[in-house]
């Protein structure tokens, strides 16, 4: 928490210097969208470069100065937050002024910036992002505040803790890992049994664009049990950007990349070659919308596309046939058809990628 104030209190310091000279403060915050400041690493997946372009947030220009009064205005309640020792969420950071911020994202990109800026972890600026992740099977551990949570009695869904790095004595028998992308298909498998049928394992949902908490979790899995991670992702480009971000991290979080990705994850389904091999009816498939277009050909195009042969030809399928498919478009085969056959047979014979 010192590191925390004494970062803090050298941006304020470099501020009221400024003022002392009568100079305009500006803050100076890395670019993190910017695919040029970003390398791809195997080991740690997308990761910003050292010498990276920045953007300076003035407070004498117009279009800046309201930013710059609300990065203030939040580093105020985070170094306010850290000397207390008390936690908030980005949530309760936007309601505490509601005509201030203007919205939640708002408050998001801020924060971003703020961790970026200081190059210190989100968590350890106190502030805590709402999870909206599940966690079931094989699984227990002991929450920061010392509540006992055991995943592997019941088929009961646990949320992922929203602070995760406090969590501790994780035990587990899993065998393996298995990320769902969606919530529907995370609750048809627990209501199959699915983790107890196979051979024990923890399921995971970020129930789509997964946040940090999930993510986080995710990692801190992997370095506990350092067991094989699979994911079950639709066979279209919005499933697959959701499987990169487990494996590969974002642009907007690269910052954070040590962290985050475990790039030792393996696409399990639904593969795109899946549906020829399953002979699944052209019907039970839908088009691709221009978006679907687009989004596809810029993930061809990344760095780590080219590190993935096999990646690379199934993203090749689904761009010829630009046809997309639901993992729920296997009950067209059968009603349980993913947990009693897909499922098993992939995990068997090394269906994965």
């Amino acid at each position: 928490s010192s590191e925390v104030l004494e970062a803090i209190e050298n941006v304020i310091q470099g501020v009221l210097q400024s003022l002392a000279q009568k100079k305009a403060p500006v803050l100076t915050v890395a670019n993190r969208t910017d695919w040029r400041n970003i390398e791809y690493k195997d080991s740690v997946g997308l990761q910003m470069i050292p010498g990276c372009t920045t953007k300076q947030i003035r407070s004498d220009c117009p279009q800046s100065a309201r930013r710059f009064a609300l990065m203030l205005k939040i580093l105020s309640m985070i170094y306010k937050m850290v000397q207390s020792n008390t936690y908030a969420t980005k949530r309760d950071i936007y309601y505490s002024d509601t005509l201030l911020f203007g919205s939640q994202s708002v408050v998001d990109q801020i924060i971003n910036d703020i961790s970026c800026m200081l190059k210190i972890p989100r968590r350890s600026l106190h502030v805590l992002s709402t999870t909206k992740g599940f966690v079931a099977g094989n699984l227990s551990y002991t929450e920061e505040d010392g509540t006992k949570v055991n995943c592997t009695c019941s088929a009961t869904v646990f949320t992922v803790p929203s602070n995760v790095q406090g969590i501790k004595n994780l035990t587990s028998h899993a065998k393996f890992i298995l990320i769902v992308e969606k919530d529907a298909t995370f609750q048809r498998l627990l209501d199959d049994d699915f983790f107890n049928k196979v051979s024990p394992c923890i399921m995971i949902t970020g129930r789509g664009i997964p946040d940090l908490n999930t993510r986080l979790l995710v990692r801190k899995l992997w370095d506990s049990f350092r067991i094989p991670i699979f994911t079950l992702m639709d066979a279209d480009p919005h499933g697959v950007e959701i499987m990169c971000v487990y494996k590969y991290g974002s642009v907007s979080m690269s910052f954070e990349a040590h962290h985050l990705t475990v790039p030792s994850v393996k696409w399990l389904g639904l593969l795109p070659s899946d549906l020829e091999r399953l002979n699944i009816c052209k019907d039970a498939l839908i088009p691709f919308t221009k978006q679907d277009e687009n989004k596809l050909a810029s993930i061809q195009k990344r760095p780590y596309i080219a590190c993935q042969p096999l990646w690379k030809k199934e993203l090749e399928i689904m761009a010829a046939s630009k046809l997309k498919a639901e993992i729920q478009v296997l009950t067209s085969v059968s009603s349980d058809y993913l947990s009693r056959v897909y499922l098993p047979n992939k995990l068997q014979f090394g269906g994965w990628l």
